[in-house]
Formats: structure tokens, C-alpha cells, sequence
């Protein structure tokens, strides 16, 4: 099939002058959303550019993706998985806002957590990403 002339790539398929792009800005958040119910540490960090910001606005943001590793390593320890159900998603250009409830699981309980997520991305990769949530309803289905 013939590309036409003049414009820019789409995920890969050739739209007018072929020049290549990454994947759509929603499809990576979703893809990255998708990849906590693993846990795989090093599959999450391919997300993020090398000084991503990660700020969880109840607490002090972190910068670089080793910080975001030990971060990320520290508040999923002794959970089993980690699923982000998104309820709504909207992109517009780099940024993608998402309404999710995250449920971190273990074989002793399941905890639920409203959260509205922004995520900054930048060739594809997550440049910054802030959660808005509430801590103490998170801490308080902890002591239960």
C-alpha cells in the first residue's frame, strides 16, 4: 500500500512522509499500567526516562530512574501485585490523565486506592508522573 506524502509516523505505521514516532502517549500509559499487575521492576523502569520526576503528591518527589526503582521496590514489598484499574484515560499530546483505582493484593488482604494519575511523557517515555490521593484512607485499610 502506498504511504502519502508529507507527515509523520503513528505507532510504527507509516502516515505521509514516513518519519517514525513512538507509540501514542495513551497507549504507553496503558501499557504501563497494565505491567504493575507483574511487578517486574525492570519492565516498570523501561517506562521512564533516565531523570524522570515520580511524585506521589502526599509525599516528597523523587528524581532519576534509580531513585523511582528503590521507591517503587520500598512500597510494593510484601504485596503480591500491584493491578491499576483505570476508570477513565484522555491524552492530549504528551500528557494523559488517568482516574484509576489501585489495588495492591496479598494472600492476607487487598487494599483500594482512588487516585488520579498525570503523566508527562517525552519520546516516549515517561518524563514525569504525579498521583493525587488520599494516604490516610491507603493507611487505613492497612490497620484493619
Amino acid at each position: 500500500m502506498p504511504r502519502p506524502a508529507g507527515g509523520a509516523t503513528h505507532a510504527g505505521t507509516a502516515i505521509g512522509r514516513g518519519d517514525r514516532v513512538s507509540a501514542p502517549p495513551l497507549d504507553v500509559i496503558t501499557s504501563f499500567c497494565g505491567a504493575w499487575s507483574r511487578l517486574d521492576i525492570g519492565e516498570l523502569m523501561g517506562f521512564f526516562h533516565e531523570d524522570a520526576v515520580y511524585h506521589n503528591i502526599p509525599v516528597d518527589p523523587v528524581v532519576g530512574r534509580d531513585d523511582i526503582r528503590a521507591t517503587i521496590v520500598g512500597f510494593t514489598a510484601g504485596w503480591d501485585r500491584v493491578d491499576f484499574e483505570i476508570r477513565h484515560a484522555v491524552a492530549q499530546g504528551e500528557v494523559v490523565l488517568t482516574e484509576r483505582v489501585d489495588h495492591f493484593v496479598s494472600a492476607q488482604r487487598t487494599v483500594s486506592l482512588p487516585v488520579m494519575g498525570t503523566f508527562e511523557l517525552s519520546g516516549g517515555l515517561i518524563k514525569a508522573w504525579r498521583d493525587y490521593f488520599d494516604l490516610n484512607q491507603f493507611m487505613g485499610q492497612l490497620s484493619d
